[in-house]
């Protein structure tokens, strides 16, 4: 499994590590929101690392923007449920801050990585 590719790039990684993040604060949240709330953003939080991975195991350039795409937009996704979350006060002001600050970096890195991927694309 040391071959696979995804593994190495910073935006899996800090990605896999945002998700491991929502993953704990939703231990905070009351018992209610377990099928709701919590469940849509356990998904939406796993589909930002899943789709880079699916995506830098594709060959075509396009289809691996597409998938960086489908992830950047779980990540906007996990972030609207976060703050809304944030409004209900299921987390406080201070995870909210701190898990906002880690998604601007999984944001900036997964536009970097497409960024370079486009540059490609528009060499060939």
């Amino acid at each position: 499994m040391k071959d696979f590719y995804y593994r190495k790039l910073d935006a899996y990684n800090l990605a896999k590590q945002f998700t491991i993040q929502v993953y704990s604060l939703l231990q905070k949240y009351p018992d209610y929101e377990k099928y709701a709330l919590c469940d849509q953003m356990r998904r939406a939080a796993i589909s930002i690392p899943s789709n880079i991975a699916e995506g830098m195991g594709r060959m075509a350039l396009k289809e691996r923007l597409h998938f960086l795409d489908i992830s950047y937009g779980s990540l906007s996704e996990t972030m609207c449920q976060l703050e809304i979350s944030h409004d209900l006060n299921y987390i406080d002001d201070i995870d909210f801050d701190t898990i906002s600050q880690f998604a601007s970096r999984v944001s900036f890195t997964i536009i970097g990585l497409k960024r370079s991927l486009q540059e490609k694309l528009n060499k060939q």
